[in-house]
């Protein structure tokens, strides 16, 4: 995700005033993938809040139609300094509800 987001120029990792930090993750397994195995993987917002945005993942091999796994995960944005939780930047918010 956070290459999506340095792509579209919301996001440079050393030095954004605003960054979002993984606060929960988790993810479930329907069968086994293993290297060399390629993979796709689609990704979806599935809660868009003030200060946060849950994700959720489908992990495919490479043509399937069933996801061999599902998982999610959550940033909250917080101001760089404080590490306090800060509204989503208006842009960063338009991208994401693209996803939406």
């Amino acid at each position: 995700m956070n290459g999506w987001l340095v792509e579209k120029g919301l996001l440079a990792i050393a030095d954004s005033p605003v960054v979002g930090l993984v606060v929960e993750s988790g993810c479930t397994y329907f069968e086994s993938v293993a290297f060399p195995e390629v993979l796709e993987a689609g990704i979806a917002v599935a809660h868009l809040g003030r200060s946060s945005v849950r994700y959720r993942i489908g992990i495919f091999k490479a043509g399937a139609d069933q996801a061999s796994a599902h998982g999610h995960f959550v940033h909250v944005y917080v101001d760089r300094a404080t590490q306090r939780p800060v509204e989503i930047p208006p842009a960063t918010r338009a991208m994401l509800n693209e996803l939406a």
